[in-house]
């Protein structure tokens, strides 16, 4: 398999020259970690990487993984992105649609995995349909994701973040984004993630087609 590339934070240059030195080196420690868990697992495969390999890569300890990272699945996955998409949404106008709200916010979160390598994108990818561990790691972090988007969605519609409504319209919109991810891996990561996002907003937001796309 080819080399990883590091591991970046969604932070630009900009945003991390404004953190302090303590900052700055926490997030200098998750990115050694996630660089060696990605280029371990593309030598020899995610069951055989183990956290104490991690560690001697990243070249810290096993007990400062598990400082930053509780599972190895939590390594793999990311949901550094949750904070700034959710702080994106609540800054969106009050006048426009939801669902176009939703696409900013979605084509903003593409724009910070851009940064990304992309062997890392399909990696994470191709791990989540391929490994059970990672796969029902993914759907916890979604949920989490989920009870997040709740709220912001009861905030903008003055609702209660804990009606069913609510809570049927934000996981639809979480379960779309983990189809996307789960069909872009199994088709060999072809189609540009931006236009199968839209897609499947496209179904949210008015049925399914008539028509095959």
């Amino acid at each position: 398999m080819s080399r990883m590339t590091a591991a970046r934070s969604p932070l630009s240059p900009a945003d991390r020259s404004q953190l302090g030195l303590r900052e700055r080196k926490k997030i200098k420690t998750r990115e050694a970690i996630r660089t060696a868990t990605y280029a371990l697992i593309g030598e020899q495969g995610y069951d055989a990487t183990t956290i104490e390999q991690i560690a001697e890569r990243a070249e810290v300890s096993p007990s400062t993984v598990f400082r930053y990272f509780p599972t190895k699945e939590d390594i793999v996955l990311t949901d550094e992105y949750d904070p700034l998409m959710l702080e994106e949404l609540r800054a969106r106008p009050a006048d426009e649609s939801w669902i176009e709200s939703v696409r900013h916010i979605m084509q903003k979160a593409l724009d910070l995995m851009a940064q990304e390598s992309p062997e890392v994108i399909r990696l994470r990818a191709q791990l989540g349909v391929q490994v059970p561990a990672v796969r029902s790691r993914m759907y916890e972090s979604m949920s989490e994701t989920g009870r997040l988007m709740r709220g912001a969605i009861a905030e903008r519609f003055g609702l209660d973040p804990d009606g069913l409504e609510v809570r049927v319209y934000a996981m639809s919109l979480i379960g779309a984004l983990m189809e996307v991810n789960m069909y872009w891996a199994e088709n060999d990561f072809g189609g540009d993630l931006g236009t199968l996002m839209n897609r499947a907003l496209d179904v949210l937001e008015h049925g399914l087609p008539t028509e095959k796309p």
